[in-house]
């Protein structure tokens, strides 16, 4: 049974930073692409960042320099942190484990950037 699990969200102020973590039990964790999304209220889930099973990484523009994805083999836990938040920051944040046709998602956690 695969089990997916979000943790590290919370309140933050401005300038402030964060760490998500997603743990992954029941799949051979390094063969995935690994993803963190979010969603914003009002807004379409957008993919913030990538990082392939070969260790490539892709970040969007409003995020680079400031989030960091990255993964613990030995743990099956991927990483993402979050440094110089801004308010438009704040969503729910997701994990997502790609490989071929097998997607798992995590639970989502909300992040709030504000004063």
């Amino acid at each position: 049974q695969v089990q997916v699990v979000e943790s590290g969200g919370g309140l933050v102020q401005p300038g402030g930073s964060l760490r998500l973590s997603c743990a992954a039990a029941g799949i051979n964790f390094d063969q995935y692409a690994l993803h963190w999304y979010r969603q914003a209220p009002g807004k379409q889930r957008e993919v913030v960042t990538s990082l392939t099973s070969d260790g490539s990484t892709t970040y969007i523009t409003s995020v680079k320099g400031r989030f960091t994805i990255s993964r613990d083999h030995m743990k099956n836990t991927m990483f993402l942190q979050m440094d110089s938040l801004k308010p438009e920051d704040t969503a729910v944040y997701y994990c997502h484990m790609r490989w071929g046709i097998l997607s798992y998602w995590g639970q989502g956690m909300q992040v709030t950037v504000s004063s």
